[in-house]
């Protein structure tokens, strides 16, 4: 790390803050400097180790307190983190066996840490104790944590912590952990009994000793009681930290993180929890706890797998609709293989137990959440009634108060008078929307599961399910041979007329693929005429057929090769879509392909892909993951053959090291159905995770190494998905306000502002601006929604679209943008 050069300034300035005894503005130098180094206080000639190195004991004291009292109003943050480092360092320098004051200070500002292996806090500790002042609880608890799993400081710590008695039940810091130790406290005994007994539940799965004791203590406690603290105690994991602590330099957010102490009680807990008879809102809990426990945290990966699988094995031990429901819906959301291999191990033995399929079963498990009719539910609060509908747009409740007027919001009298309901429905409509987002997935994957239904089971399971039936009334549907849509009263034609259904008829999703293309585009214009918005891409689905190339190359696509992406966001992606991968780390190892088994078709398909980039730091993460990929074939096998594997850092794939490749399986033996689909999801793949994508890397990324492919891909030509976007704007423009502004031409849309003319890529919507074709950089707000002006989209999914129509808008009325970062691009 080279100085910059301010670098001399400021540790001049800092040599004469000393020098004056200005210990506060010494701290502030230094708090400059920590932002110009990182923290790494041996940095420079000479470095601020070398500045304070000769300062005598009297003013390194005072250095040192208003170093430690600077790094406490600091918690969680870099700062604090950095600046308690140096403390470390100035106290070396000290003689503080008997300065408990100061002692104290350093330990507890050491508790801000979430784990520490610094040599010197053992002999601080223990000359503390040796003082008679008790240990700083925060300290404790980073002892704790750092002798839980700390690969390094434990040694030194774990005689310390084995010399204190009367441990907290629980870390500190986290809200669930806080309010049960509040609540132990408050309630006595047997609660405290019964916390410390969920401490003991180190087993992978609940046994007969603690089941037993763990019921004894229910029954004392009071099974009601219990119920009801356990319930508000789960309802907490997952909250943010109540005290934050330092981010480690290197390492994860661990403020993101379960404490490793609290595991094994939250772990027993849940356990306890399953012992009692269920509530309304116990399996909802326990699904929420498994989701939030999955929830991946920057350097580190999911929270606690180990307390998810002992959610999703309390679920399956508790015989309800509701555990039965959250099982299906954690089917269709999870990712992580480990604990979706649980969820369908449990749904696998549930569908044996009643006699059903594993796909009857999650059909059958969808509830109706108190919906009376498809999609509709009404409540009464002593007169006041809350009308909760489920569509396109949403789950919406509306209110009309007890003089039939319609309020904005719930009145007071059902807030004071009914906090249970109105607490139940509001759960029911967060639940709603979970679920609906669970099951819009779960049918999208109907396409490759080739499944079908008698009309009548059909009809019920999903037409007039109160919940499902939302989803199925936007979606078209091969009843028999003949394709039908809902159409208001009933089933209908593509020309609106009323199917005739067969009472035996067999029930399939419908499919572009194979299609004519009168029909498909029929199909579009009759949805969009209707204003009907599909919960996924059906009528408007890409369809991707071979291509000459692909022909020609017989046994593998190169369609998707050489392009660069974001590891972790592809990584994501290909969970979602049912694919297996592991992230690639820059070093010495072997990785197969990212791969989607294809079971009821006897096929494999693999995508190719490899790390890029050399330079550790730049071209990975902290904890060693690459950050790009580069993508290569598409290929089929068939399911059991023999996968290849790759070094992480590129070379090509092979059997073992020594043996090339197998071909893959012809590409015109492979279904039509399942070729587009595969093809569908490797677009995806490129359309999303694509640097090129990203408008702020127009300089070509670290080094300028991507800047052609970057070129290339924000403005070449249309992938499947660009092209299916393509044709939905032809039509939409028309209807826009801007129309008289905007015109599609070739793979733009080109929109005349009053102060230059702009054309927006329809693959990455990034712009270029006339006359010069010169680069326009907007970045769209990932958190929010993109203003469409409220155009109609006939499905949901495709943000670029969205972001494309939220540019066009912008750009349309380019004087009147206020952004000082747009206007300073469009004016020069």
């Amino acid at each position: 790390m080279a100085p910059t050069a301010d670098y001399p300034l400021l540790l001049a300035a800092l040599e004469r803050d000393l020098a004056a005894a200005d210990f506060a503005a010494a701290v502030d130098r230094l708090a400059e400097l920590a932002a110009m180094n990182n923290g790494a206080w041996g940095f420079g000639e000479p470095s601020v180790r070398d500045t304070l190195r000769l300062l005598p004991g009297p003013p390194r004291r005072q250095l040192l307190a208003v170093l430690l009292e600077r790094a406490r109003t600091a918690p969680g943050s870099a700062l604090g983190g950095h600046l308690f480092e140096l403390a470390q360092w100035v106290v070396l320098g000290l003689a503080l066996p008997n300065e408990a004051d100061v002692l104290e200070m350093v330990l507890d500002v050491a508790g801000e840490q979430w784990t520490d292996y610094d040599t010197d806090l053992p002999g601080q500790a223990w000359s503390l104790l040796e003082l008679g002042r008790p240990l700083p609880p925060g300290f404790v608890a980073m002892m704790r944590r750092t002798v839980a799993g700390a690969y390094y400081g434990h040694r030194g710590l774990a005689p310390v912590l084995a010399k204190l008695t009367d441990l907290p039940l629980l870390n500190p810091g986290e809200a669930w952990a806080d309010r049960v130790m509040a609540d132990a406290s408050a309630l006595g005994w047997p609660w405290h009994e019964l916390v410390a007994h969920a401490g003991t539940a180190t087993a992978t799965k609940i046994n007969k000793t603690f089941e037993k004791r763990g019921r004894e203590l229910l029954h004392t406690a009071g099974t009601d009681k219990a119920a009801t603290m356990l319930a508000s105690w789960l309802e907490l994991v997952g909250r943010p930290r109540t005290r934050p602590v330092v981010r480690p330099r290197y390492g994860g957010d661990v403020n993101e993180a379960y404490d490793p102490v609290n595991v094994t009680t939250l772990r027993g807990l849940i356990w306890l929890t399953g012992l009692l008879t269920p509530r309304p809102d116990t399996a909802r809990l326990l699904g929420a706890v498994a989701e939030t426990s999955l929830r991946k945290v920057s350097g580190i990966g999911p929270r606690s797998p180990k307390i998810a699988n002992t959610a999703v094995h309390t679920l399956a031990r508790i015989d309800s609709d509701e555990a039965l429901a959250q099982l299906a819906r954690l089917a269709a959301r999870l990712t992580y293989k480990s604990t979706l291999k649980e969820v369908n191990t449990a749904l696998d033995v549930r569908a044996a137990a009643l006699g059903l399929t594993r796909a009857e079963v999650e059909e059958l498990a969808v509830p109706a959440y108190g919906l009376t009719s498809v999609g509709r539910r009404v409540d009464d609060f002593g007169g006041v009634l809350a009308e909760t509908t489920v569509g396109a747009a949403g789950v919406r409740t509306s209110w009309v108060n007890a003089a039939g007027r319609a309020v904005k919001s719930a009145p007071a009298t059902v807030r004071s008078d009914h906090a249970e309901g109105l607490r139940e429905l509001k759960a029911a409509v967060k639940d709603i929307e979970k679920m609906l987002t669970a099951q819009a997935e779960r049918l999208d994957r109907q396409f490759l599961a080739q499944r079908s239904w008698t009309y009548p089971a059909w009809r019920a399971r999903y037409l007039d399910h109160p919940l499902l039936g939302t989803l199925t009334r936007r979606l078209i549907w091969l009843v028999g041979d003949q394709a039908c849509a809902w159409g208001g009263t009933g089933l209908t034609t593509l020309d609106n007329g009323p199917a005739e259904v067969e009472p035996d008829a067999a029930v399939r999703l419908w499919h572009p693929i194979g299609r004519p293309v009168e029909e498909v585009l029929a199909w579009r214009e009759r949805l969009e005429r209707d204003e009907v918005v599909q919960p996924f891409k059906q009528a408007h689905r890409e369809v991707y057929v071979l291509t000459a190339a692909e022909e020609n190359t017989g046994t593998y696509s190169n369609r998707y090769a050489a392009h660069v992406l974001r590891q972790h966001q592809f990584h994501a992606l290909a969970a979602a879509r049912g694919w297996r991968n592991r992230l690639r780390l820059m070093v010495d190892d072997e990785y197969p392909p990212a791969t989607r088994d294809l079971p009821e078709w006897g096929l494999r398909a693999e995508y190719w892909v490899e790390g890029i980039g050399d330079d550790y730091g730049d071209d990975t993460t902290d904890s060693g993951s690459y950050l790009r990929i580069v993508t290569d074939q598409v290929r089929f096998y068939a399911t059991g053959a023999r996968e290849h594997t790759a070094h992480a850092g590129g070379g090509g794939y092979r059997h073992g090291r020594q043996h090339p490749p197998a071909d893959g399986l012809p590409l015109t033996d492979i279904p039509p159905l399942v070729f587009s689909e595969v093809m569908r999801d490797v677009d995806l793949f490129v359309g999303v995770a694509s640097v090129g994508n990203d408008p702020t890397w127009q300089d070509g990324g670290p080094g300028g190494r991507f800047q052609d492919y970057w070129n290339s891909y924000s403005f070449g030509g249309l992938s499947g998905t660009a092209q299916t976007r393509r044709d939905l704007l032809t039509r939409i423009v028309p209807r826009l306000a801007i129309a008289d502004r905007a015109t599609i031409e070739d793979r733009f849309l080109v929109v005349r502002g009053d102060l230059r003319t702009y054309r927006i890529h329809l693959g990455s919507g990034n712009i270029l601006m006339s006359p010069n074709d010169q680069y326009l950089c907007i970045v769209p707000n990932q958190s929010a929604t993109a203003d469409t002006g409220g155009v109609f989209l006939p499905f949901d999914g495709d943000r670029v679209l969205a972001v494309i129509l939220s540019k066009a808008m912008l750009l349309a009325r380019d004087t009147a943008i206020t952004d000082p970062t747009i206007t300073r691009q469009i004016r020069t």
